[in-house]
């Protein structure tokens, strides 16, 4: 069987018992946006959408960007980031509600010293500024950012959200017990 096969066995790992949530704020870039869809059909953690896109997430543009696994991530939409609050307080019930941790190429504390479980959210903002001033001063002590070494100004948000996600994976054990299925 050819290892491009949907049949092929590949390596896997056990979902957790509450999803890590990815929330992208005002996205501008559908082909980071899809990227970042893949992801989270691959962490099977839902996607949420917050506030204006700067793109059209119809089947049609969908298609014509070639993300053929939509159908296989749960996209939720968001008015704005108030209302996305609201909606994640609510899905966690009775359970206590995730934490967030928000993204910023500003930020002084690292990703990797965020204790990250089960249920949390990772925050993302736009791609020409991130996250609002607001927003990261609204949650300033659920900041961080992904160090780099080299001289740029922030790494490219799909890029940034792949290396977040599987942090947050391994923080909550979801690769302990892989498994090829």
């Amino acid at each position: 069987m050819p290892r491009t096969s949907n049949a092929t066995p590949r390596l896997r790992a056990p979902t957790l018992p509450r999803p890590l949530h990815v929330v992208l704020v005002e996205p501008e870039i559908p082909p980071n946006t899809g990227n970042i869809a893949r992801l989270c059909a691959a962490a099977a953690a839902p996607l949420h959408l917050v506030g204006p896109l700067g793109f059209k997430i119809d089947e049609h543009s969908v298609r014509r960007a070639g993300v053929d696994y939509w159908h296989l991530v749960d996209v939720r939409r968001h008015l704005d980031f108030a209302h996305f609050v609201h909606a994640f307080a609510k899905e966690t019930d009775p359970e206590p509600p995730g934490k967030l941790h928000l993204f910023s190429g500003v930020a002084t504390a690292s990703y990797l010293d965020a204790k990250i479980a089960p249920g949390d959210a990772l925050v993302f903002g736009k791609e020409s500024v991130g996250l609002p001033d607001e927003l990261l001063a609204q949650y300033k002590d659920r900041v961080v950012g992904i160090p780099t070494i080299g001289a740029v100004r922030s790494l490219n948000l799909a890029n940034a959200a792949g290396i977040a996600m599987w942090e947050a994976l391994r923080q909550c054990g979801a690769f302990e017990k892989t498994f090829t299925g």
